[in-house]
């Protein structure tokens, strides 16, 4: 039987938890020519690249990833058993990662996250913000349970992914007092022409969008495009200008952001979705997620 040398993977954790070899060697207290040497002789057993320099930095390769996920769950698993042997209470949680695309609107990831955080076994939660195809190779090397995506991952993605549809809702526009005085008399045919906030190209939602202009002939005056969905809104509550957000959290935006709805665009609705690995849902957190949902946010 091969066994893995389990102080070699601790040296490569703590490198990659500390950021940099010289920080480890701080921790380890031991000399870089050592942890040099450790992380070559792993990367020799397990016949991978596991780190690589990007400028002064040493940076995780895909398959390091998957080491490092794997290397924190043993460690952290040791200091539990650790804990438990003093007497110290583990209550160990849940580690759930979800990976969560750019056009997410934030107010609905957090609705979409709150069971999760509800469940009686405590629930260590980690979000990680990032575009589609990154999030997608993380989920393949296991370092992300679920990605949440406004569009479910296409033919072109080269990795097993399921999407299993969350909910789907119907659009708003939104506006300072002053913006919605003036454009709520006569909407839809009011936004043209007028100052406009709009998600970035490329993403479900202004691919909706610009087709329902085209359909209504109607031209708005485009004056920010943005990734963030939380950017846009920031930007519309200073009434720089109007913008589209999903209707099931139009209080939630009422309250944070001080605008008001101008009225709803007939026809386009926003769709979201869970890409798993899994075809069929057994992470405990993310059946609490769909069941949830399904049942109340999107019923």
């Amino acid at each position: 039987m091969e066994w893995l040398n389990y102080h070699h993977l601790l040296y490569f954790w703590t490198v990659v938890r500390e950021g940099s070899i010289a920080q480890a060697c701080k921790q380890l207290r031991l000399a870089q020519p050592t942890i040099s040497a450790q992380l070559h002789s792993l990367e020799d057993q397990l016949g991978e690249k596991l780190l690589q320099r990007s400028g002064r930095k040493l940076v995780l390769t895909e398959i390091g990833r998957l080491v490092y996920g794997f290397a924190d769950e043993i460690f952290t698993l040791g200091r539990e058993l650790t804990d438990t042997l003093k007497g110290r209470p583990s209550g160990r949680p849940i580690r759930f990662r979800v990976g969560i695309t750019d056009a997410m609107p934030k107010l609905i990831v957090h609705r979409l996250l709150e069971p999760a955080m509800r469940l009686p076994q405590p629930v260590h939660l980690i979000c990680r913000e990032g575009k589609t195809q990154q999030l997608l190779a993380e989920l393949m090397t296991h370092g992300l349970d679920l990605v949440l995506a406004d569009a479910p991952a296409g033919p072109e993605v080269r990795i097993r992914a399921f999407n299993h549809l969350l909910g789907e809702c119907g659009i708003q526009i939104f506006g300072t007092a002053r913006l919605a005085d003036r454009l709520k008399k006569g909407f839809p045919k009011s936004l043209n022409g007028a100052p406009m906030l709009l998600p970035t190209a490329g993403t479900a939602l202004r691919r909706s969008l610009d087709q329902w202009f085209d359909e209504q002939s109607i031209r708005p005056h485009i004056v920010g495009e943005m990734e963030d969905s939380a950017l846009v809104k920031a930007f519309g509550a200073t009434g720089a200008g109007v913008f589209a957000a999903p209707s099931v959290i139009e209080k939630e935006i009422r309250r944070q952001f001080g605008v008001r709805s101008l009225g709803r665009i007939e026809g386009v609705r926003e769709r979201f979705y869970a890409v798993s690995v899994e075809r069929k849902l057994k992470n405990p957190a993310v059946i609490a997620i769909s069941e949830s949902a399904r049942s109340e946010l999107f019923a």
